[in-house]
């Protein structure tokens, strides 16, 4: 019991550091970027009906709807857009076009994941460097310069892992909210009527006077609730009661605390609103709380990275983009994983943004449309999973999910008019990576095509060759194949140059499936097709790390003798030819070749001996 307790308080500490790190910062900008956008007159009531927005989002759309509801639909334990999206699809199976627009509708929510990747770090990280503006004036010019610094040595270090620092970040990030709380407390002291804002009564009497104001600032009260979609996102690694527990019990109060004490503060001193948070300060703590921001910013940018990199790792398993460079930075933990180009290509596009906008107020613009997108997606595929995956009653179905897609409707719809001002920059990061993941998939589909119109069967060839058997060497050859069934180029270039067969021959398919985990009783499936040849079909997750040897260990003793010292891997590796007529238009084809000829090498993706790999070339048109 005891040993339950504490690894229970463990995966909370560690919840509240990693998966409340982006939302647990939103109180360094959120309430000054709704009051400082000029749209809401300064009045008390005002004042009160804001508070009381902020409040009832926060309860509505993270306690209520993530919380309670979306942290039930997780895919064998595991949450976020991905395995939702798998939920879903696979609850229409039996619906194809149904099933085909959902995979869209939830890949470019995927993609809008990057979008929000950029801009989460930027203004985090931004917002609380700003904090030195209120030190002293005449660090305006070094807020860009230091923030800037801060975000290369954050990207630096991710090649060593986050095992050192992951420790660290719960701690941290449990101090700053303590911290927030003790701000938000003493200025709540000073004028406790502010709690009135705690009655939904202000919230509606505000939308019910000013509408069109409203609606305006809804893409800004949003803010609030950025980094919702992270505790859904992360109940794999911590569970869904650690992760509830932290968020009633700490993360919830906290912030609330907080934007009340930004309410107070505005209502003694309406000058604050150029900056509530640090002003809620004493001058002698104003300093050590700009440091404990940024390291509350960083922490919650690298929970973000962290994430950029499982979420491409996944949609390269589901088939929809090429494969990366992946490298494992920890022999425990096989989920920590660094993508360099993933890595990299954030960073540029963080300073690109950084440098565009100049401001976390600026940014702002920016921020918002990415994050209502997923969250509409979510709700969309939510309503699937729970009426055609768990059959319950349409009426009771649309009473739990329309609600909320009102909602983020409504929040959306407010951020279309940010678009202009800046929301197109993560609609332009998402919807390029949508182009090359729709592009990879598309390619990969006439690529399998072509082959299988120009490919023999597999066991009428193996009949044929041993009529007049070929000279047969001693170990085991390994055939990788994309096409079950079909004879591998490959086997035909090892046949026509070397004129000899192994010993022991295996004909090997790997294939990724829309579950996360899939478990080594249910690894590998072997036929044999005499002659000592075998077909073997090896099943993976899209949360699984796919090693082609250690999938292949398991075959000893089901007629087949594996010994990893003698066995070669065969490897097709195809270049691409782009032709006129072909499936796609001239541009995507010729794209589509550039990611097939830059994508990493098969035998690394698949964990294969560098020693023991065979590559044989051949030309493929589409």
């Amino acid at each position: 019991m005891q040993s339950t307790k504490s690894s229970l308080a463990a995966l909370t500490l560690g919840a509240i550091g990693v998966v409340y790190g982006d939302i647990g910062t939103s109180v360094l900008y959120a309430v000054k970027e709704v009051f400082g956008s000029g749209h809401v007159p300064f009045t008390p009531q005002n004042v009160y009906g804001i508070l009381s927005i902020f409040f009832w989002t926060l309860t509505v759309i993270v306690s209520i709807k993530y919380v309670v509801l979306v942290l039930r639909a997780d895919n064998h334990g595991e949450g976020g857009l991905v395995a939702m999206l798998a939920l879903a699809s696979s609850s229409v199976a039996d619906k194809p076009q149904l099933r085909r627009v959902l995979l869209v509708i939830g890949i470019f929510g995927t993609c809008l994941f990057y979008g929000d990747g950029v801009i989460t770090p930027a203004i985090s990280v931004l917002s609380a460097v700003e904090g030195l503006e209120i030190v002293s004036p005449a660090f305006k010019r070094y807020v860009i310069p230091i923030t800037l610094v801060i975000l290369f040595g954050l990207f630096l270090v991710q090649k060593k892992g986050t095992t050192g620092i992951g420790k660290f970040f719960g701690p941290i990030t449990l101090v700053w909210f303590g911290v927030i709380s003790v701000l938000g407390i003493t200025h709540i002291a000073t004028n406790p009527i502010i709690l009135k804002a705690l009655n939904p009564l202000y919230a509606i009497d505000f939308m019910w006077t000013n509408p069109h104001v409203t609606f305006i600032i809804l893409g800004a009260v949003v803010l609030c609730v950025t980094g919702g979609e992270a505790l859904y996102a992360d109940m794999g690694h911590f569970g869904k009661k650690p992760i509830r527990l932290a968020w009633f019990s700490v993360v919830m109060p906290s912030l609330t605390l907080n934007y009340f004490g930004q309410g107070a503060l505005l209502l003694a001193n309406p000058e604050a609103v150029k900056n509530p948070f640090f002003l809620m300060a004493p001058d002698w703590a104003l300093v050590p709380i700009v440091v404990l921001a940024t390291m509350a910013t960083v922490i919650a940018s690298q929970a973000l990275i962290t994430g950029a990199f499982s979420v491409t790792k996944q949609v390269i398993q589901l088939g929809y983009l090429p494969r990366l460079n992946i490298v494992h930075t920890s022999v425990r933990d096989t989920g920590q994983i660094y993508i360099p180009f993933v890595n990299w290509g954030l960073f540029v596009a963080i300073v690109v943004a950084v440098g565009m906008f100049r401001s976390s107020s600026n940014l702002a613009a920016a921020y918002g449309i990415a994050v209502c997108t997923d969250m509409l997606i979510t709700t969309i595929l939510t309503f699937f999973v729970i009426r055609y995956g768990w059959k319950y009653p349409l009426w009771l179905c649309i009473a739990a999910t329309g609600w909320f897609f009102i909602v983020d409707f409504a929040f959306f719809a407010s951020n279309l008019m940010k678009l202009t001002e800046g929301g197109w920059f993560p609609l332009l990061i998402g919807g390029a990576i949508f182009t090359l993941m729709l592009t990879w998939k598309e390619g990969r589909h006439l690529l399998g095509s072509s082959q299988r119109a120009d490919a023999m069967d597999l066991k009428g060839f193996l009949e044929a060759v041993f009529v007049s058997p070929p000279v047969r060497v001693e170990g085991t050859a390994v055939f990788l194949t994309s096409e079950l069934g079909t004879v591998p180029n490959a086997l035909l270039h090892n046949l026509k140059h070397n004129k000899v067969l192994h010993e022991n021959n295996l004909f090997v398919t790997v294939r990724s499936h829309e579950v996360p985990w899939i478990g080594m009783a249910k690894r590998v499936e072997i036929e044999s097709l005499g002659h000592q040849c075998w077909q073997v079909i090896i099943h993976y997750g899209f949360k699984n790390d796919p090693d082609v040897p250690k999938a292949l260990a398991h075959i000893k003793g089901r007629g087949c003798e594996f010994e990893a010292m003698s066995t070669s891997y065969f490897l097709s590796r195809d270049t691409v030819i782009p032709t006129i007529g072909g499936g796609m238009a001239p541009w995507r084809e010729k794209l589509f070749a550039q990611m097939h000829h830059n994508a990493s090498a098969a035998a690394d993706f698949l964990n294969l001996p560098s020693n023991s790999v065979v590559e044989l070339g051949s030309k493929v048109e589409i």
